[in-house]
């Protein structure tokens, strides 16, 4: 009997799209896909991880009910000197609330976490250690977020270099790369219905005490919001919190890296691509989660027929 055909599964940047993972992650399930490994960058590695570790229901469950746009204001502020934001331990709370897991061989499938060497310029794969630590560098979007050092390495957004990195899934040897790219321009005319319908439909199987941390970090983030603003416009001398900065530098950012993607898509295509039309979302856009996780399930389950196909083929 012949050994089955490996999928790797290729998540890509993309902040506020990133929930479209959760949705494609769902229809692939569905579909009874089997995923040997997981490719992530920036927001792609952390919903591949908790999903290799078992939580993605957690996670989906956590961001449907929480105002997406406070997700933001749960970061500590630093000095501007390397980057408005340090996420070391909000990251670390907002991954351990879906999973216990804190190392690589804990995952129930290998993930691979794509960041960028700050120094080099070189793409730097983290497969083994601390998973938290690759997680922080590979979300480290250079001029928000302060670089993590990993190994004696500064390392910032793997999107710099490999914004959805199919060819680290291609070197892993995978007989069939399904690739989930958010970064597409067009925009899905699918009706959004309200984030709130939406909470109170979703089915609550969390267990008691991730409840009760859940309406902590909803009182934190009254809180916090409040601080993020006041010491922005503190570091910058403005009256009222200006977007205009941090737009500025996300929106020329997934310019870039849209053209790295399309780039690196004609040099090394995946097999499968999926792209979630949400382009009118910016990078910052945390309050439209139901539409952005439907999203990514509509254009995955798309695409099963075709990979089943590619699947069963000799």
């Amino acid at each position: 009997m012949s050994q089955r055909k490996t999928i790797g599964l290729v998540l890509g940047c993309g902040s506020s799209r990133g929930w479209a993972h959760i949705g494609a992650i769902e229809a692939l399930e569905e579909a009874h896909i089997p995923i040997d490994f997981i490719v992530g960058c920036s927001v792609g590695a952390y919903v591949g991880a908790i999903y290799a570790s078992g939580g993605i229901q957690s996670l989906k469950e956590f961001v449907l009910k929480m105002d997406g746009k406070k997700i933001f204001s749960y970061f500590d502020i630093v000095l501007p000197r390397s980057g408005i934001l340090n996420g070391t331990k909000r990251l670390r709370e907002l991954f351990s609330i879906h999973t216990e897991v804190k190392d690589f061989s804990e995952l129930k499938i290998p993930v691979m976490v794509v960041a960028t060497d700050l120094e080099t310029g070189k793409k730097v794969v983290l497969k083994s250690g601390d998973i938290l630590e690759s997680l922080r560098a590979s979300m480290s979007m250079p001029g928000l977020f302060a670089p993590a050092n990993v190994n004696n390495r500064w390392l910032v957004d793997g999107g710099l270099v490999d914004p959805v990195p199919v060819s680290v899934a291609r070197a892993m040897g995978a007989d069939i790369v399904i690739a989930v790219d958010l970064s597409s321009g067009t925009f899905s005319k699918k009706k959004r219905k309200k984030q709130k319908m939406q909470s109170e439909k979703t089915p609550v199987k969390q267990a008691s005490h991730k409840n009760e941390l859940i309406q902590k970090l909803s009182a934190y983030y009254e809180t916090a919001e409040f601080s993020f603003k006041s010491k922005i416009n503190d570091l910058f001398k403005k009256e009222a919190f200006t977007p205009d900065i941090i737009e500025t530098v996300t929106t020329s950012i997934n310019i870039m890296q849209d053209r790295i993607a399309r780039i690196n898509h004609a040099v090394t295509p995946p097999d499968i691509l999926i792209r979630p039309h949400l382009g009118e979302l910016k990078m910052l856009d945390f309050d439209q989660v139901e539409h952005t996780i439907e999203e990514g399930y509509a254009k995955a389950k798309a695409k099963i027929d075709d990979i089943r196909i590619m699947f069963d083929s000799e």
